[in-house]
Order: C-alpha cells, then sequence, then structure tokens
C-alpha cells in the first residue's frame, strides 16, 4: 500500500493537464480520475491557505522608439488574462500565445512605437477564434489612432477590433481590475496597475521617474513593477529632456512603493548591450531588479 501511494503522489505531480504521462506509466483511467480529483481537492486545499497559481507575464517587445537586431518595441502580454499592455512591434508574437476568447489591450499611449502593432491584428488573429477584440485608450489617443494610424491612404482597412475609452476600472479575466493614472510625458502617457485578489503589477512607461512623482503612490506594495528606463545615469539631462527615465531614479521609485521586483524595459533601442542602462547601479538601491529581455517569461 505504501508503494502505491508513492506512486499516485509522483502521478499526482506530473499530472496537471498531462495526461500521457500517466497513460504512458501504463494506468487506466479509472485512476487517472482518481489523481485528478486528488489534484484538484489539494489545489484547493492549498488555496484556502493562502497558496496561489502563478501570473505569467511575457515580454513580447521591451525597447521604444525603433526595434532593433535584440528587442521589438514595447509590447506585454498576459495569456491566462488574455490582456496585452501596449501594441509595440512586438505584438507580431502574440498568436502563439493567444489562449482565451477575448482580448483587452491596453494602450498607454499614442506614440507609434507603442500603437503600430494594431496594424498586424489583421495577420496575428488570421487563425483564432475570438469572441471580441477590445482595444482600451484615453478618447483623444483613440481619436488620433482612427484619423491618422487607419486613414485610407496609410491603412485603410482596420483591424476587427473595437475601441473603448479608459474606465476608472476594467474587469479582466482571473478576477482581476485595471485602472489607470496620468504620467508626464511629452503628448500625454498614462499607466495602469493591474490588481487580482493575492497578486498585483503595475506598468509605467514613458515618463521620468522620481520618488516624488504623484504616480508612486498609487503603486504601494505592488509584486511587480514593470517601469521604463530609457537611460543610463549619464545621460540623465537627456531623459529628463525627452520625457524619459534614467536608472537611479526608477530604482528610487520600486524602492519608495515598496514593489517585491522590478522589470526595466523601454530601453534606449540605440543599444543592444547587454546591459545598456547599468544594472548595477539599479541593484544598489534595489536588489531585486532585471532587465527585460525579449520573450521572458516572468511569473508572479
Amino acid at each position: 500500500m505504501g508503494h502505491r501511494f508513492v506512486v499516485l503522489a509522483a502521478c499526482g505531480a506530473l499530472l496537471g493537464n498531462r495526461r500521457h504521462h500517466v497513460a504512458h506509466l501504463g494506468f487506466g483511467y479509472p485512476l487517472l480520475f482518481t489523481l485528478a480529483t486528488i489534484h484538484s481537492r489539494t489545489q484547493s486545499g492549498l488555496l484556502r491557505k493562502g497558496w496561489r497559481p502563478n501570473m505569467k507575464l511575457v515580454l513580447l517587445g521591451t525597447t521604444g522608439y525603433f526595434p532593433n537586431e535584440r528587442r521589438h518595441t514595447l509590447c506585454l502580454a498576459l495569456p491566462q488574462c488574455g490582456v496585452v499592455l501596449d501594441a509595440g512591434t512586438g505584438l507580431f508574437r502574440l498568436a502563439r500565445y493567444t489562449t482565451t476568447d477575448e482580448l483587452d489591450i491596453f494602450l498607454s499611449h499614442a506614440h507609434l512605437d507603442h500603437i503600430v502593432g494594431l496594424t498586424y491584428l489583421h495577420g496575428v488573429l488570421a487563425d483564432k477564434t475570438l469572441q471580441r477584440v477590445t482595444v482600451h485608450a484615453a478618447q483623444e489617443k483613440i481619436d488620433a489612432i482612427r484619423k491618422h494610424l487607419f486613414a485610407e491612404a496609410i491603412f485603410p482597412v482596420a483591424p476587427r477590433c473595437d475601441f473603448r475609452p479608459l474606465k476608472e476600472s476594467v474587469a479582466i479575466g482571473g478576477g482581476g481590475t485595471v485602472r489607470h493614472f496620468p504620467l508626464q510625458h511629452p503628448g500625454g502617457s498614462i499607466g495602469f496597475r493591474l490588481d487580482w485578489p493575492q497578486r498585483s503589477m503595475a506598468y509605467v512607461t514613458d515618463t521620468t521617474a522620481a520618488v516624488d512623482a504623484p504616480y508612486v503612490k498609487l503603486l504601494q506594495g505592488v509584486d511587480l513593477l514593470v517601469h521604463e528606463c530609457y537611460f543610463p545615469d549619464n545621460q540623465a539631462a537627456w531623459a529628463e529632456k525627452t520625457g524619459h527615465s534614467h536608472t537611479t531614479p526608477v530604482a528610487q521609485v520600486a524602492k519608495a512603493c515598496g514593489a517585491k521586483r522590478l522589470i526595466l524595459v523601454h530601453m534606449d533601442p540605440a543599444s543592444t548591450d547587454d546591459d545598456p542602462i547599468d544594472l548595477q547601479t539599479a541593484r544598489a538601491i534595489f536588489p531585486n531588479t532585471e532587465l527585460g529581455e525579449d520573450l521572458a517569461e516572468i511569473e508572479f
């Protein structure tokens, strides 16, 4: 009996949706059903005790302005929730990660490196049977996209998606909500905070980081902070002039808001170096700092 329990435990560890693993071990479907029941009840018990299954963030694009040989422009995906943050050139990779029948795309602003991917939706979604694709953005950004990006002379056939002005709170998959807040940037930008019952993340791009910036208090206690870091500290003056961030203030923001983890994105595409922003400087202030790389999958 003890041996059987060990085998059952081993199979349960493999189970999830991996039916073939059990089949290869030669067990029949009655046992498979038993294992599935054990797995379900164990997971439910763990949830009651505070255990939480991981959420996955996929970095489809991590640079700004223009793509380079290493990175595409900003586009982040939460496949389990059907959520996309910004629609840069990295959006062309979305199809392989789309697992839901609804898709919500949230735009921080309407600069071309954050919206050009909307023109890819025809191809990206060609083999998908999505019931709904909604693009959420400030009304003036929606107007600009419709007037310019989808002008007849530039892109005459708009993709199959609905544009909706951002509400104060938008419900998303997994029982989550998305809220937004204003950021200082030429032409205007907004950041997003996403909250679920047992986890949270924030996305801040195209702004000049500062510990006394109004948005910092809205990031308090976030599990995962994804923040732009366009320049290293030796280009601080240029960061200020262009409405972008440099290394030290971004790390200071993460520390001030009590974030658990910091991912740096929207680096200057002029550099394809392994470390274009001096990661060591950021880690001296906020140790749990990572540099975002295209196609990285981050669990939180």
